[in-house]
Formats: structure tokens, C-alpha cells, sequence
């Protein structure tokens, strides 16, 4: 299924649910590179998110036992969607420029807690019913017909941080908080993610561009399984920045 006809069918109230990936399927594609002799570093989903680092630390846990030699490391990036796939990118990146696995790790460590991310929402009713957010805070931004800003914290959770009226000044706003948070990082990357608003977020890497010399603003669209719990018309921004607030 497109991800245009799966926000359609979310539009027409149909649901969706999603599930984690479970600990056979971590075990069978480690256990492949193992038996290839490969050092394996995992960039994990937030795991106030998902359960899927659980999964991924099972499967290591049993591997072990079966190959004490293995090198397998696990790290919760506190991240997710885009803004966990640009820790993956700078990864790989270092990973081609020479560097080792520890300096790579190291670098995670130290800078996940950089990775902002922001996001708007057309209705907090699908983070609500995925237990991703109170029923009180998805109570304001329904009642109140905004357009929910979030955030996520140093644990890696969803934040309610502000609730704005009119959709173009929810977008702007999201420029607003990159210009209050963004630091001069080389070779900086924007990543801007989207439920079928493309247009929008067109829109928002415009007005990025108009004021900042940025290179690298990468564009890409939410699949079903977070837009199970965003719905249509989400809209996230992720950059290294200043580090997240509690």
C-alpha cells in the first residue's frame, strides 16, 4: 500500500495498529552477521516508544550464550523516524571516513541527546490512542481545534510544549524553534519528515533556506507505522542542536 492511500484510508476513519518487532527476527538477522564475522552496532528506536530495543537485547542476551565472541552493541538513540535515521546516517559516514566502532559509539553517545526533534500534528487523538501521549494533553489540542507542537525529552519521550492556531503559523513556528535551537555543527543535515503534506514541508525547507546556507535538508515521508500513531499531516523537523531539556 502507498503511503498516499494508507493516510487516505486514516482520513476515512479507518485504524491502524502497529507491533514491535519481536526477538526471532533481531536473533536470525544478527545471527547472519555473525556467522559473517561482522561487528554489529545497533541505532535502536527510543525505547519509551517502542519495545523493540527489549527485543534486540533478548536476542543479543541468547546470541551470546551461543557465541561468546560475538561483538554486538545496542544503543537506545532516544531518537526516532528521521531524526534517529540522521544518527544512522552520521554512522555510516564516519564508518566510510575510517573510523572505528568505538569512536562511532562514543559519538552516538555523546551527541543523541543533540538530535532535536519537533513535530506538529493535526490531531493528538492517534499519539493518545497509542499510548504515546496523556489523555489530558491530547484532550487540549482536540477541544481546542490547534495545532499541537511536541518535542522529544532526554528520555526519549513526547512532550506537549505548545499549542498553536492557523496551520502556516504551526509550520513557521517549527522554524522558530530551529532558529532557537540550532548550533553550528560541520556539515549540518536537516531532516523533515511528513504524513502526505509533501507541499508543507516544501514549504517549511523554503523558509529554512531563505534565511540559513544550509546544504543538506533531506526530505521524506512517514510511513505506516509511525503514521499509525502521528496520522495525516504530521510534520517533523530534526537537527543536531542544543541538547534536549529534560
Amino acid at each position: 500500500m502507498s503511503h498516499e492511500k494508507f493516510y487516505n484510508e486514516l482520513r476515512k476513519g479507518e485504524l491502524s495498529t502497529t507491533s514491535q518487532i519481536n526477538a526471532y527476527s533481531f536473533r536470525k538477522c544478527f545471527e547472519e552477521l555473525i556467522k559473517e564475522n561482522k561487528s554489529i552496532l545497533y541505532l535502536g528506536f527510543s525505547s519509551v516508544l517502542s519495545g523493540c530495543i527489549n527485543s534486540a537485547e533478548i536476542a543479543k542476551n541468547e546470541l551470546l550464550e551461543e557465541y561468546p565472541k560475538a561483538d554486538i552493541t545496542i544503543i537506545n538513540t532516544k531518537s526516532a523516524a528521521i531524526g534517529q535515521g540522521l544518527l544512522i546516517l552520521k554512522a555510516v559516514e564516519m564508518l566510510k571516513k575510517g573510523s572505528s566502532k568505538e569512536n562511532i559509539i562514543s559519538w552516538i553517545e555523546t551527541y543523541k541527546y543533540n538530535m532535536n526533534h519537533w513535530f506538529i500534528v493535526d490531531d493528538l487523538m492517534y499519539l493518545k490512542r497509542g499510548g504515546r501521549l496523556s489523555t489530558f494533553s491530547s484532550a487540549i489540542g482536540t477541544l481546542m481545534n490547534v495545532k499541537p507542537m511536541l518535542t522529544l525529552n532526554n528520555e526519549g519521550a513526547i512532550v506537549n510544549t505548545a499549542n498553536i492556531r492557523g496551520r502556516k503559523k504551526a509550520i513557521k513556528s517549527l522554524l522558530e524553534v530551529y532558529e532557537k535551537n540550532r548550533e553550528n555543527f560541520e556539515d549540518e543535515t536537516i531532516g523533515i519528515s511528513h504524513s502526505d503534506c509533501l507541499e508543507d514541508a516544501q514549504y517549511l525547507k523554503e523558509l529554512i533556506l531563505e534565511k540559513y546556507n544550509i546544504k543538506n535538508i533531506l526530505i521524506g515521508s512517514i510511513g505506516p507505522v509511525i503514521g499509525s500513531h502521528t496520522g495525516p499531516n504530521a510534520l517533523t523537523l530534526c537537527f543536531l542542536g542544543k541538547k534536549r531539556e529534560n
